[in-house]
């Protein structure tokens, strides 16, 4: 369970977010708004790689404030861009970084990067240079990177942005086939049609939160 307790957001002067308060406990959740709605900066509060200005982010009883080692351990974080996230010039050495960190074994790490390889038909990648993949390949490679070091949720910002059609429903198919819980941030409507909750963010505030067949097109209302 993630719970979200009147916290406030601000950079320097300027106010993000405003008093939100949100409980979060379904599987396949979307937060969509205007550009600058505050949305993305929300999602960075969920494993602590932003902290609130005010109130409280508990991820399972535990406070990002607290405990931001163990939330980042819980919580994984896909970033719109995949060039921001892979670090390291091959393929399998991208995918072996974070598992050393955690401290899995040679061996667990090999099994680990060939069975998540596999799932995405990217073996034939392993040896790779990670820059020259194609969008599709990188944004792949990116939640693979999180995926292995197995968190419990996922929060992915706006990871099919940079995409065409087929990655953008190769993405897809790869986050609805997961069993973690998917926190997305998206201007993509199609991809949330599925989705069990949308929450929808103005000017910093929570104005809607309902299903997909209610929320998307009272934000396209809003919109006009």
């Amino acid at each position: 369970m993630i719970q979200i307790e009147n916290v406030s957001l601000s950079y320097g002067t300027r106010a993000v977010l405003h008093d939100i308060s949100l409980t979060l406990t379904e599987r396949r959740i979307a937060i969509i708004g205007a550009n600058g709605s505050g949305k993305s900066s929300f999602a960075r509060l969920l494993n602590g790689l932003l902290l609130p200005t005010s109130g409280t982010v508990r991820i399972d009883g535990q406070t990002t404030k607290d405990n931001g080692k163990d939330i980042r351990r819980k919580v994984g974080f896909v970033f719109q861009n995949p060039d921001n996230q892979i670090v390291f010039p091959v393929v399998e050495e991208d995918l072996a970084f974070g598992m050393k960190n955690l401290g899995f074994s040679k061996d667990t790490i090999a099994t680990k990067t060939t069975d998540i390889l596999t799932r995405y038909d990217m073996l034939h990648l392993r040896d790779h240079p990670a820059h020259l993949l194609s969008g599709g390949q990188k944004q792949l490679l990116a939640i693979s990177g999180v995926l292995v070091m197995e968190p419990i949720y996922l929060v992915l910002d706006e990871p099919t942005t940079l995409l065409d059609l087929r990655n953008k429903r190769r993405i897809s198919a790869a986050l609805n086939a997961l069993g973690q819980t998917i926190i997305l941030t998206t201007h993509d409507l199609d991809l949330i049609a599925a989705y069990d909750r949308v929450i929808v963010f103005d000017e910093g505030r929570v104005v809607i939160d309902d299903t997909p067949a209610n929320a998307i097109p009272a934000y396209e209302s809003l919109m006009a």
